[in-house]
């Protein structure tokens, strides 16, 4: 019988020594999701210098192919786009979405950027 109250004392005493631990944790998982908002809303978009539009050619026009294409931009400091990688949309606009923003230029910063860019490929202006 001394054995079974000895284990019950140890396990009460584990009890409160992992709710002390839970309560000091607390804070840290509290205030670390606002930690993380915080910075993924101090980015901002680097300013767009020249632009160029990209090609539609005559033949997906007349097949009234549209399409939206998704691409990511790397941008070096001085603000010349060092490379494009496609993220998503329509493979057939793909290469004319890329081969336009390999020519922009954006502002400079002081560091390489990474620039999300969506282009719309449609007859109809918007």
């Amino acid at each position: 019988m001394f054995v079974f109250c000895r284990r019950l004392s140890r396990l009460g005493t584990i009890r409160r020594k992992l709710s002390t631990a839970a309560l000091l944790a607390l804070p840290i998982l509290i205030f670390q999701p606002y930690h993380s908002l915080a910075q993924l809303a101090a980015k901002t978009a680097r300013k767009v210098l020249i632009r160029i539009d990209p090609d539609y050619p005559q033949f997906l026009k007349n097949g009234h192919f549209e399409g939206r294409v998704v691409v990511e931009a790397t941008v070096l400091p001085n603000g010349n786009v060092s490379k494009v990688e496609i993220k998503g949309g329509n493979p057939m606009f793909s290469e004319f979405a890329s081969k336009a923003v390999l020519k922009w230029k954006y502002a400079p910063a002081p560091s390489q950027t990474v620039e999300e860019v969506n282009f719309v490929f449609t007859q109809t202006p918007r």
